[in-house]
């Protein structure tokens, strides 16, 4: 990594958004274990081009993605291609968090925006508004599948303290992350998320 291009932090339960370029790197750490970023794309050239759970797992034929996977939109066109990826294990079938999944998974009354919310609110800018964010791709969630009867369970990240994954961007696009605001997802504790764009100018 090039230690001249500067760290981006995402602080706890809150989001951010970037605009990468064709060939610009992404790279996203889990500064101290355990933390889920939810990551939605979308194409600069026309935002109802967006990037897709359902192509990419069609293409690559298995639910977990890492090191030489390219991630799809929903037209098909490669978005992000992993380069590197020190954890091996994302989730990409689950959505967002949400105000209404807290209160209907956890029972809670406050009316907390999750990252379906936070990554709203940050992409509010580019004219995407909550209708349009879709399913994720949820760096560092752990999410186990049992083989016989298909029940899933969110356990804790296998994420450690610098752990990272890289993403090639394979057209321009904007993209939002988080710091997930899901107590499963980041086993009850919220930490920060930091990232790095390293511009294929640079």
């Amino acid at each position: 990594m090039n230690s001249d291009v500067a760290m981006n932090r995402i602080p706890p339960c809150s989001a951010k958004a970037v605009e990468l370029a064709t060939g610009d790197e992404l790279v996203i750490f889990d500064p101290e274990g355990q933390q889920v970023s939810d990551l939605v794309a979308f194409a600069d050239e026309d935002r109802r081009e967006y990037l897709s759970s359902g192509r990419s797992l069609d293409y690559a034929s298995r639910l977990w993605l890492s090191t030489g996977d390219i991630l799809y939109s929903n037209r098909s066109r490669p978005m992000f291609t992993i380069l590197d990826d020190s954890c091996g294990r994302h989730d990409f079938t689950l959505t967002p968090c949400s105000k209404d999944t807290f209160e209907i998974i956890y029972g809670e009354k406050e009316g907390r925006p999750g990252c379906e919310g936070n990554l709203a609110a940050v992409l509010a800018p580019y004219d995407i508004g909550v209708d349009r964010i879709p399913i994720a791709f949820n760096v560092f969630m752990h999410v186990a599948i049992d083989a016989d009867t298909g029940e899933f369970r969110v356990l804790p990240p296998l994420s450690k303290a610098g752990d990272s994954i890289r993403l090639r961007a394979d057209m321009p696009m904007v993209v939002a992350m988080t710091a997930c605001s899901a107590g499963q997802s980041n086993n009850f504790c919220y930490k920060p998320i930091d990232f790095q764009v390293v511009r294929c100018s640079d």
